[in-house]
């Protein structure tokens, strides 16, 4: 026997086994972390910084676990700051009532209309979504809505699956859930992630617009149907009747309480002009990226705070009020630096991608972008966005980057679906839960009556991604 040639063959599996140490420790803190968090055994927070810690401990890192948890940290400090200050400054501008006129102007154009009452609720729900919350998108557009679909006797589903669609498509602003994860996660800036698909985007809300409408007529023929009406003669009454809804407020402070405040305690008028120029100021600067979006938003929330509440009484109120909201996702912001900082710093996530590479056939290889687009809406039912985010989809965008895909194209392709037009839907996220609670709808009705449509919305966007070149086929 040639001893030789088996102490190198024994030394070359040894070697084989060292370097692919990295990637088992990773696919299964990965794996740990999704069974942890899905399973709820663990909160999420602790599942990001506990689990890297451990698998850099095991892989041998202790000397250096240090500084990859600040280099982590370090990373995602801009994204913890700019989701601060943009959670406390649309909280603000819902306090104020700025969309309160919005409400209004919008009952006016519905005229009893099914058709233009579901174009008006998917405008609402849109504006709302401004916030990035899903949460108050839902209290503020469900409440001032649902007494209107009442007396027309329209479907609840109609109310609650417009709100999803629209919801949905607003989801991928680069302040809301979705897309700050991706960017932490893979440590890009709003440039390189939103920016590029605000085409697309704009596109979904056309669609989520039309869809609105197609909707609402169908639930114009539905009534129209059950009252031995054509649907042109249902159109023609609704009309002539007068312009706005005529309904009386529902007792106790449930759904159905219309969030309109009194004349007496609505805000003066120049403050409300104020706060409205402020807000398009804002998102104009945005857009075109005048400065950080993290200095944006802190600029613009300390102007408008010390104009709405200009004593120190009532700003350290309006700051006690809504802290609950900004330590939530601002620890969870941070939390994910951790995460990624490990397993960025550990090497583990370039061993998983190269040997997710060394699987993956070369003909898929290259279509990863809309491939990941395309899956992530109806992958929204079985992922949360932080297991996703924080554990998918770092490996999917190392895997691409083997066949010469960028980052930032995954990046983009992901917030097209995952949990963005998927999180109204998705039984993993306690908003969806509130918009079925208050619309009084089943979740199972609910996404049989809108998956195909908001699907369609993740198509659509897809397909204009492809046209603009925000992703490649």
């Amino acid at each position: 026997m040639n001893t030789s040639r088996f102490d190198a063959g024994r030394r070359s599996v040894a070697a084989s086994t060292l370097i692919r140490m990295p990637a088992t420790l990773g696919f299964l803190t990965i794996g740990l972390f999704l069974l942890l968090t899905m399973t709820k055994r663990v909160s999420v927070l602790v599942a990001l910084v506990l689990l890297p810690v451990l698998a850099a401990l095991v892989g041998g890192h202790a000397g250096d676990l240090g500084d990859m948890v600040l280099t982590g940290l370090t990373t995602v400090a801009p994204t913890g700051i700019m989701i601060a200050f943009a959670v406390l400054y649309f909280s603000l501008m819902v306090d104020a009532g700025l969309f309160d006129p919005l409400i209004r102007v919008l009952l006016k154009f519905a005229r009893n209309d099914p058709a233009r009452v579901a174009v008006a609720t998917a405008v609402l729900t849109m504006c709302v979504a401004l916030d990035g919350d899903g949460a108050s998108t839902f209290l503020i557009t469900v409440s001032a809505l649902l007494p209107v679909y009442r007396r027309l006797r329209m479907s609840p589903l109609v109310l609650s699956g417009v709100v999803c669609l629209g919801a949905g498509v607003m989801n991928m602003v680069p302040w809301g859930g979705p897309t700050v994860r991706a960017m932490a996660a893979l440590k890009l800036e709003s440039s390189e992630v939103f920016t590029p698909v605000l085409p697309a985007m704009g596109v979904g809300i056309l669609w989520v617009l039309l869809a609105a409408y197609w909707i609402g007529r169908r639930e114009r023929r539905r009534l129209a149907g059950e009252s031995g009406e054509s649907e042109s003669s249902e159109e023609s009454k609704a009309s002539a009747e007068p312009a706005g809804p005529q309904v009386a407020p529902l007792p106790g402070d449930g759904p159905g309480t219309p969030l309109l405040p009194a004349a007496e305690t609505r805000p003066p008028a120049w403050l409300m002009v104020f706060n409205a120029a402020l807000t398009v100021v804002l998102l104009v600067a945005l857009v075109m990226e005048v400065m950080p979006l993290p200095v944006l938003f802190a600029l613009a929330f300390a102007v408008a705070l010390l104009v709405n509440h200009p004593t120190w009484e009532q700003q350290q109120a309006l700051l006690e009020k809504h802290a609950r909201s900004v330590v939530l996702v601002t620890t969870m912001i941070f939390a994910a630096g951790v995460f990624t900082g490990v397993l960025t710093e550990t090497k583990m996530i370039t061993e998983m991608a190269q040997a997710l590479v060394d699987v993956v056939p070369d003909s898929f290889g290259g279509h990863l972008p809309p491939l990941v687009a395309i899956a992530g809406m109806p992958l929204s039912l079985a992922f949360t966005p932080d297991a996703f985010y924080f554990g998918v989809l770092p490996v999917l965008a190392e895997t691409a980057a083997g066949f010469g895909t960028g980052q930032e194209e995954i990046a983009r392709a992901a917030i097209l679906g995952q949990m963005t037009t998927g999180f109204p839907l998705s039984p993993l996220t306690a908003s969806t839960f509130i918009l079925l609670g208050m619309s009084g709808v089943q979740l199972g009705e609910h996404q049989r009556f809108i998956f195909r449509w908001a699907f369609g919305t993740t198509l659509v966007m897809t397909a204009a991604a492809l046209a603009t070149g925000a992703i490649s086929l």
